[in-house]
C-alpha cells in the first residue's frame, strides 16, 4: 500500500516498518517452514515469486503490510539492519467493496524464540490503531486456522469474538467492532 510506504509505527516491544524488497530474503527463508505454511495457510513461493508478491503488496491499494521488528534489538544495536531485527509481519486487507470500514487483519511472529512474548499482541494493537486513525476502519476480522490455538486466544484477549467457522477451510473468523468512544 502506497499510503504506508513512509510510515514507521513505534511501540514498546515492536517497531512496524513497511515491507520492502530488503526484507524479502529473510521473509522467504521463514516461509520455507512447514509449520508457518500450515499456521498461515500459505504455499511456498520461489524467491522470484516472493519479490513479485512484495512489489504487488506495496502497490495494491487494498493491502497494508508492515514487517514487525523486535524494538529492543532495533534500538539497542546502533547500525542494526531492519532485516536482522525482523520477527514477523502484520497485514490489513481492505477487500470488502460493500463495506470499506472492514479490514481483515493477520499477524505472524515467524521467529520461534519471539513467540509468546507479547510481540504479536502489540503488533496487532498498533495495526488496529493505524486502521482506525489512518484508514477509517471500524470493523476488523481475523481468519485463523482452527488448529492455531495461540493466535485464536490472542485475538480473543483483544476482544475479538468468533462469528463463523468454516469446516471447508478449517478456520474460524473472529470479529471486532470499534465504537466511536474507543477511538
Amino acid at each position: 500500500m502506497r499510503l504506508n510506504q513512509n510510515t514507521l509505527l513505534l511501540g514498546k516491544k515492536v517497531v512496524l516498518v513497511p515491507y520492502t524488497s530488503e526484507h524479502v530474503p529473510r521473509y522467504h527463508e521463514w516461509m520455507k517452514s512447514e509449520e508457518l505454511q500450515r499456521l498461515t495457510a500459505s504455499e511456498p513461493l520461489t524467491l522470484e515469486q516472493e519479490y513479485a508478491m512484495q512489489r504487488s503488496w506495496q502497490e495494491d491499494a487494498d493491502k497494508c503490510t508492515f514487517i514487525v521488528l523486535d524494538a529492543e534489538k532495533w534500538q539497542a544495536q546502533p547500525g542494526a539492519t531492519e532485516e536482522s531485527c525482523m520477527v514477523g509481519d502484520v497485514n490489513l486487507f481492505l477487500t470488502d467493496l460493500e463495506d470499506p470500514t472492514l479490514g481483515e487483519i493477520e499477524v505472524m511472529i515467524a521467529e520461534p524464540s519471539c513467540r509468546g512474548k507479547g510481540l504479536g499482541t502489540e503488533a496487532v494493537l498498533a495495526m488496529l490503531s493505524y486502521g482506525v486513525t489512518t484508514l477509517g476502519l471500524t470493523k476488523f476480522e481475523a481468519k485463523i486456522g482452527q488448529g492455531n490455538e495461540p493466535s485464536i486466544r490472542m485475538f480473543q484477549k483483544l476482544h475479538f469474538e468468533q462469528v463463523a467457522t468454516s469446516s471447508v477451510f478449517q478456520e474460524v473468523t473472529l470479529r471486532l467492532t470499534v465504537s466511536e468512544s474507543e477511538h
